[in-house]
């Protein structure tokens, strides 16, 4: 769910990942970093938790590396492949770890209370074959973000749908607004992006039955089609080509007040907020209405058998999925809770009244295809490829069937592993 700035150091050594301490067991934990500086890194919240785990539990000791988002998938992977694979990992995705059957299964890990915690569709997108192996960490959602002193100024409206939207980008593009909507379709997330555009127009990646992608859907092709000749070709998305745009370049100039409109999430609204910006925020407009869903985005924690510490391990996420534990995290990182009882919390509390509609918008949304081992391979299509569907001389059909033949391609490797 969240990238990050730049990479960090890593400060506690995963070498000779063994069974245990002198002393009792030792459970190594890999966890990304959702910190944008060495002030609010994420290492600091597990250092704390790891310790107070450890004043309670004697006998064991919980080992925390925390590894920029940039490098802690590969770097998982790598430990996996050598045969070191750390006891718990916190990254992006857990399909492929599950399908070689190097994960625990959630139902022997954690207790039954934890389980039954986390919000439905969160649960069910970390299933493999209907078998949970994933536990969500961390959540977002998106909706559509506007600077409230631009559309001031322009005589625009906050948009519901597709048109209301063009009309406000061509609005504050006679204002001199640099980017009246920034359209970030350069390879750092453009699968959100892209996503949640396809959801507005009524399609997304994958079918109604959840079977198969329909990334050449003619609902697919449409949407991109309305953007090429509607958004990109009226010069509505600024002087940066979108598929040069990346997400914080477009997240950066939004903050620097540069940009009417665009699709964002939590912590954009707290950091353009800090920087006056006064940030309005509606649900994402679609083609004739609200979309039929928002992008919704959860990160994954993962227990692996290598070292053969599933008791440990549970009662060290049954701590770790506390309320208090979620709240804490989800405070420190404008992130939403992944349990029911975190979520119920967080929505009572008057402090977190701007993160209501996030939350209302969380319960309806789509995630990623996670649990299918293909979507690695089908997601890194989209972001080299999509920004040319919107290219002066790109063709949005041509493009989404060539994003479709990798699907297929992925989904044929992954059926024959």
């Amino acid at each position: 769910m969240t990238a990050v700035l730049a990479a960090l150091t890593i400060t506690t050594s995963l070498s000779g990942c063994g069974t245990g301490a002198a002393d009792g067991v030792t459970l190594k934990l890999v966890a990304a970093d959702y910190g944008s500086t060495d002030a609010n890194t994420s290492e600091k919240y597990w250092n704390d938790l790891a310790r107070a785990y450890e004043k309670k539990t004697p006998g064991v000791k919980v080992q925390v590396t925390v590894l920029s988002w940039k490098d802690v998938d590969r770097e998982v992977a790598e430990m996996v492949e050598r045969g070191e694979a750390p006891d718990m990992a916190q990254i992006g995705a857990y399909a492929d770890y599950a399908r070689d059957g190097k994960l625990y299964p959630i139902d022997n890990l954690v207790s039954v209370p934890t389980q039954a915690n986390f919000l439905p569709m969160l649960r069910q997108a970390g299933e493999v074959d209907r078998v949970q192996y994933g536990l969500p960490f961390g959540a977002s959602t998106r909706m559509l973000f506007f600077n409230e002193k631009l559309f001031e100024k322009a005589g625009a409206e906050p948009p519901a749908d597709w048109d209301q939207l063009r009309k406000a980008a061509a609005q504050l593009k006679a204002k001199d607004v640099k980017f009246p909507f920034a359209l970030p379709l350069g390879s750092e997330e453009s699968q959100a992006e892209t996503m949640m555009w396809l959801l507005g127009g009524g399609g997304g990646y994958r079918d109604t039955t959840g079977t198969s992608y329909q990334i050449d859907s003619p609902a697919n092709v449409e949407t991109m089609t309305w953007l090429k000749e509607e958004l990109v070709g009226k010069g509505l998305t600024g002087p940066v080509a979108p598929g040069d745009l990346d997400r914080q370049q477009a997240f950066d100039a939004f903050v620097r007040g540069e940009v009417g409109m665009l699709n964002g999430h939590p912590t954009l609204m707290e950091t353009a907020e800090k920087a006056g910006v006064k940030v309005g925020t509606v649900p994402l407009p679609g083609v004739d209405g609200k979309a039929k869903a928002t992008l919704g985005v959860a990160d994954w924690m993962m227990a692996f058998k290598q070292n053969g510490h599933r008791k440990e391990i549970g009662e060290f996420l049954d701590f770790v999925y506390t309320d208090k534990n979620v709240l804490e995290f989800s405070d420190r990182y404008d992130l939403l809770p992944v349990t029911v009882t975190a979520s119920d919390a967080m929505e009572a509390d008057p402090e977190h009244a701007a993160l209501r509609p996030f939350l209302e918008e969380l319960a309806g949304s789509e995630l990623y295809p996670v649990g299918e081992t293909s979507w690695a391979k089908v997601s890194e299509s989209v972001k080299k490829n999509i920004g040319r569907a919107v290219a002066p001389d790109g063709n949005p059909r041509a493009v989404l069937e060539e994003i479709a033949r990798d699907a297929r391609a992925a989904e044929a490797s992954a059926s024959a592993r």
